[in-house]
């Protein structure tokens, strides 16, 4: 889905809204992946608050 961020701060975009994706959902775990180009890549692992 795009979600659109501001230039060089893809990172941020995507780790604010997992962790709010998290809270929201009360969900444990979440995944986030970027490509970097050039075949790099780059990923994070987000544990959420267990409980509320």
């Amino acid at each position: 889905m795009a979600i659109g961020h501001p230039l060089g701060a893809t990172g941020l975009r995507l780790a604010v809204t997992m962790s709010r994706g998290l809270q929201e959902t009360g969900l444990r775990y979440g995944l986030i992946s970027a490509c970097i180009g050039g075949g790099q890549g780059i990923a994070m692992l987000l544990e959420g608050n267990a409980y509320p």
